[in-house]
């Protein structure tokens, strides 16, 4: 929604002049940078056909978000994470509305040459041996005698946080750690590709099998599970999870046009663009 105000005017020569300056409400949308790609393809659809005002930004993630739609200082967060009840305390006068999109996992990924050197798949008890430090070397998981480089997802990112779930149950059992951290996806990925015997956490839409490889994840009874569209959708894959769009209370406004466009064919068609499950998929 765009409109003119009139700021001042003046007279010279007798004629009168008046100073329009445009105002126009820009819906800010800011957090999950894994929501982020078909959010802000939908943001410029919409600035293009309805002459809509939109920011988009990723600033610290799927907690990023949150904390800025309790703040007031966004209409529309994006997580890749539930809003947990200490979200909700902390905020009590913010309605949290989340508003499923879509559905995404994250993967383990590692970089070409431990895949190619024949790592494919590790269990949940190898990764706690990772993250607390005492797997430090790929040739304990039949990979090659070379150091594993961990860089873990900053605490807080949505990413994150559904890994710390898979592995202890919980955030708050996550032991601390002080391996070097990486922020959004594109980040996370470069730094992957980028350094021999390295493995991070990534969203598995991300894991372009070119440059950083998903791992499987292998269950006690040996077999293993790829996070694959039909394994993310039958939740079969551990670390599945939903993609949200927030507002407080029921979408209003410019809020609620964004949300209803994704929400649309063309919008779903979005989200599968970018390598998620729209809802049909999950259906």
């Amino acid at each position: 929604m765009q409109f003119h105000v009139i700021t001042r005017c003046s007279l010279v020569s007798g004629v009168i002049f008046f100073a329009i300056t445009s105002r126009a409400d820009t819906l800010k949308i800011n957090g999950s940078t894994t929501v982020n790609p078909p959010a802000a393809e939908a943001a410029e659809i919409l600035r293009r056909e309805k002459g809509m005002q939109i920011q988009v930004d990723t600033q610290g993630g799927s907690s990023g978000g949150i904390s800025m739609l309790g703040d007031g200082l966004v209409q529309i967060g994006m997580a890749s994470k539930l809003i947990s009840d200490d979200v909700r305390a902390r905020y009590p006068g913010i309605e949290f509305e989340e508003i499923h999109i879509g559905e995404d996992a994250v993967a383990l990924v590692v970089s070409k040459d431990i895949w190619d050197a024949g790592v494919k798949a590790v269990s949940k008890s190898q990764m706690q041996g990772i993250y607390e430090g005492r797997i430090k070397n790929w040739q304990e998981l039949g990979g090659p005698d070379r150091r594993i480089a961990f860089f873990n997802k900053e605490p807080g990112r949505g990413t994150w946080e559904v890994f710390a779930h898979w592995l202890y149950g919980s955030a708050k059992k996550t032991p601390s750690v002080s391996f070097p951290e990486v922020g959004g996806n594109e980040e996370t990925r470069n730094k992957v590709a980028s350094t021999r015997g390295a493995l991070s956490q990534l969203s598995s839409s991300w894991a372009d099998g070119k440059r950083v490889f998903a791992l499987a994840i292998m269950k006690n009874d040996g077999s293993v599970v790829l996070p694959t569209n039909k394994n993310i959708a039958s939740h079969q894959y551990p670390m599945s999870r939903p993609l949200f769009l927030l507002t407080d209370g029921k979408p209003k406004a410019e809020a609620k046009t964004f949300v209803n466009f994704i929400l649309s064919d063309r919008g779903q068609e979005l989200v599968r663009k970018h390598g998620y499950l729209s809802l049909k998929q999950l259906e």
